[in-house]
């Protein structure tokens, strides 16, 4: 099966000592079968650092699990079991795991459940209240918590391919704001430059690079 990893970077290596602890599922490598899932978090990582947006693509070797004397969680839904399991990961203030599985799966607290899991964690809310607020949506997250479970995961490549281009908008906008283009025009440069092209080629990592400094190559290229 195809996993997707969103971030700002491509990823190389996995190293679960830079992963964090107060997770969904605590400390791990976070993958989803969800390609538009995985988009959006790239995107906000992306945003957050002023960097660019990239998927890495996995192959997860499902069948291994069958052989492999892996230790799996699997929630199919939002339950109170995922709740308490959730609650239990993202209160621990150590720097240790609270659990002892290789790999869990299931649905992901976006913002929304995520402010209701605090409202919950904080007494402001009961869980019976909890679970007939929760309204289900599309989501789903694998985490990988140990070393041995990285053994079913393969790198496949890091995806720059259309994402890449989010930072586009604030390209041509600086264009149009800081030397007064219209829109056609601002494209028209943009699109034909060379700056664009090693920007499309993932071999010149160009995409690694925050915009501005794009940016910057462009107005040279360009003689602005």
């Amino acid at each position: 099966m195809k996993v997707y990893h969103g971030s700002d970077m491509p990823i190389e290596h996995i190293d679960l000592n830079k992963c964090k602890f107060g997770k969904d599922f605590g400390r791990g490598f976070y993958v989803t079968k969800l390609h538009d899932q995985a988009i959006t978090m790239a995107e906000r990582v992306a945003r957050w650092n002023k960097t660019m947006p990239i998927v890495s693509e996995f192959e997860f070797d499902e069948f291994a699990l069958i052989d492999d004397e892996l230790k799996r969680l699997h929630f199919d839904n939002y339950n109170e079991e995922w709740l308490d399991f959730v609650v239990l990961n993202r209160k621990n203030k150590l720097k240790q795991q609270v659990h002892d599985y290789d790999i869990v799966e299931g649905p992901v607290a976006n913002d929304k459940i995520a402010t209701e899991i605090d409202d919950y964690i904080n007494g402001i809310i009961s869980k019976e209240q909890f679970l007939k607020n929760l309204v289900y949506n599309p989501s789903h997250q694998i985490c990988f918590c140990t070393t041995q479970s990285l053994q079913v995961l393969e790198l496949h490549k890091a995806k720059i391919d259309s994402i890449v281009f989010h930072t586009d908008d604030t390209v041509l906008q600086a264009l149009m704001i800081d030397y007064n283009m219209n829109e056609l025009e601002a494209a028209d440069r943009y699109y034909t430059s060379n700056t664009y092209t090693k920007l499309a080629d993932e071999t010149t990592k160009l995409y690694s690079k925050d915009w501005t400094e794009i940016y910057e190559l462009l107005q040279q290229e360009l003689n602005l």
